[in-house]
């Protein structure tokens, strides 16, 4: 037995069942399958497991709460065991080692996260001293789809926490991040007139030309160098190519640096009005998460990280985001840091990988961080 209780292979192995048990949002036995294991982890721990039961078509939630440091504000941890990648894809992608990396969906986004906080948590607990906080981990289901169902939940808990460290994976050399864009979402429906491309192209109002216009308008609004974009990702319309489009609809992303870019562009996008007569345009939506920007008390904690983490013997930088993640919500109100994860690559792709030698520094930074945090 190794007298190292943050030796790689050992929480690689953790990581390895619950790589291996799949995902995907849209699957919430699955989700569920995942939380049992996870929840029994702690069943000999000194702590509460709350499951939260799942709803619209999403996983449980579980949040397990240690017996110390309850009543005052303490330690949130935020993970999700939901991954992107659909049933089966373990197939393409089975867990694997090859040298220092190791292979499997949702390893690097965000299994092997929770779980590194996860093992922490346990030789927090398995230690005759307990730390000044206490620590709530929060296990949500549904983060890949924008968290409709625990947005609630991480609100809550993160208003009742004094900090909030977020396992999602560190960035490019195992950077921590500090803030993340804002991420709106919308929905543009357009309604036209039909009618017979060849014999009364007259009487139509093509939906799919007004499109046009709306795609235009949106991209223009794209200026990277305020960090602002806006992203046609979706587009549909129309019925045959001999009939002119009576609908067409397209789905929009945003992201924006700062709650005052939210609030100038997001009623812009909103206001988009057709340019055709005969031709309405409606769009809903809005802001999904708020932009986490760096504040005072955000950086003082990346400050105790970072001096943690030179004791351990390695560098922590940090790092904006374009991406966003469960921290947006509540970073706006509680000292909160992101990229706790671990270091790798390839998030949602077919190659998606940790690296193994990023395994014990980051388990021994969040277990130092449980320690010392007051």
């Amino acid at each position: 037995m190794s007298s190292n209780p943050f030796e790689a292979a050992v929480i690689l192995d953790g990581i390895r069942r619950w790589v291996e048990i799949e995902s995907p949002t849209e699957r919430p036995d699955q989700v569920n399958k995942l939380a049992d294991l996870v929840a029994s982890g702690y069943r000999d721990l000194s702590v509460s497991v709350d499951r939260v039961a799942g709803r619209d078509g999403c996983g449980d939630h579980l949040v397990t709460r240690s017996s110390w440091g309850q009543g005052v504000p303490g330690i949130l941890v935020l993970s999700h065991l939901d991954t992107v990648h659909p049933m089966g894809f373990i197939e393409r992608l089975p867990f694997k080692v090859e040298g220092n990396r190791a292979f499997g969906p949702g390893i690097y986004d965000m299994k092997g996260g929770a779980y590194l906080a996860y093992h922490a948590f346990r030789q927090v607990c398995a230690d005759d001293v307990r730390p000044p906080l206490g620590v709530t981990q929060l296990y949500v289901s549904d983060e890949e789809i924008g968290s409709p169902t625990s947005r609630a939940l991480i609100e809550a808990e993160g208003r009742k926490a004094k900090y909030v460290l977020v396992t999602e994976p560190a960035r490019e050399g195992g950077k921590i991040v500090t803030g993340r864009k804002g991420v709106a979402r919308f929905e543009v429906f357009v309604k036209g007139t039909p009618a017979h491309a060849g014999a009364r192209p007259e009487d139509g109002c093509s939906a799919i030309r007004e499109l046009g216009n709306v795609i235009q308008t949106l991209e223009a609004m794209n200026d990277f160098k305020r960090g602002v974009t806006v992203n046609v990702g979706v587009v549909r319309g129309g019925s045959k190519s001999n009939v002119i489009a009576e609908e067409a609809y397209a789905e929009v992303d945003m992201r924006v640096p700062t709650m005052a870019d939210a609030d100038e562009l997001v009623p812009k996008i909103l206001g988009v009005t057709s340019r055709t007569h005969g031709v309405t345009v409606k769009v809903i939506g809005g802001l999904n998460r708020p932009p986490y920007e760096k504040r005072n008390a955000g950086a003082a904690l990346y400050e105790h990280a970072r001096s943690l983490a030179a004791e351990l013997g390695f560098k922590l930088l940090d790092v904006f985001s374009g991406g966003g993640s469960d921290g947006n919500f509540t970073a706006p109100h509680t000292a909160t840091l992101d990229g706790f994860g671990v270091d790798g690559k390839g998030a949602h792709t077919h190659y998606e990988q940790l690296y193994i030698s990023s395994i014990e520094p980051r388990a021994r930074l969040l277990y130092r961080l449980y320690q010392t945090l007051q």
